[in-house]
């Protein structure tokens, strides 16, 4: 089952005077299916910045339409958008967008709030959630008094706490040391592991390569996708790396 359908994208840029335009998608056609984990890579300038603030409904395409489980975004009323995205949609950042006068707790719970949940709901959804993650004994700190690793791992809780539909996830392991980045990418094979899907942009092979797919976006439009299908995180490195090399020396598309 498609739990994200992209069709005919189109996003195209005008100057305030209506004067130079630029095409940022162009043409942009794929699905991802329930349980998946999905990568997108491309070099700066391919759109796929662009890709993902439509597919978290930030911004409305020129043309084409998102549909997530067959709701067209574009046809949501902007007095419900707010609503929608908290309820269907997970974000994790890159800068980790965690309020430094909250504890993690709070930060966690923000979203919660804001839908108008009880205290009692909060601390159920986040008990079994704070042990999986490895923070439990972090809650009552405040982002400043944590490390960079254990902040991401509070926003990707932040980002499930809702159970979303679709958790995107933007350059998630950019603000990371390497021994972090690797324990984050575990953590998110493990919340893809229990059915969640995921969709993540990235200019990291080695985030990429813990995918089960990445698809290439290069000058607004699909370059190439691959599979895992058997390969291990090693051979699908490997799979990245030749295909970011065809990219930059100007391959044609597959």
């Amino acid at each position: 089952m498609n739990i994200l359908e992209v069709k005919n994208l189109r996003k195209v840029y005008s100057s305030r005077l209506g004067g130079a335009r630029v095409e940022a998608l162009r043409d942009v056609n794929f699905t991802v299916e329930e349980g998946e984990y999905v990568a997108v890579m491309g070099e700066s300038g391919s759109g796929k910045t662009t890709l993902l603030n439509i597919l978290a409904a930030l911004d409305k395409p020129t043309g084409g339409a998102v549909l997530l489980d067959g709701k067209d975004l574009s046809k949501i009323r902007e007095s419900s958008m707010a609503a929608f995205r908290r309820d269907n949609l997970g974000f994790v950042f890159q800068d980790f967008n965690l309020l430094d006068t909250f504890t993690l707790e709070d930060n966690i719970y923000l979203p919660l709030v804001l839908a108008g949940k009880t205290y009692k709901e909060m601390s159920s959804r986040l008990k079994p959630l704070a042990d999986r993650l490895g923070i439990s004994e972090l809650l009552r700190k405040y982002p400043y008094e944590v490390s960079g690793g254990q902040k991401q791992r509070a926003a990707v809780a932040r980002a499930m706490i809702t159970e979303p539909r679709l958790l995107l996830a933007d350059e998630p392991t950019g603000a990371l040391d390497s021994r972090a980045s690797d324990e984050l990418l575990r953590l998110f094979a493990q919340i893809n592991g229990r059915g969640q899907t995921v969709l993540m942009v990235t200019h990291s092979v080695r985030a990429a390569s813990s995918a089960g797919r990445v698809l290439f976006i290069k000058d607004g439009e699909v370059f190439h996708q691959i599979y895992r299908g058997g390969d291990s995180d090693e051979q699908l490195y490997q799979k990245v790396s030749d295909t970011l090399t065809l990219i930059a020396t100007g391959g044609h598309r597959q």
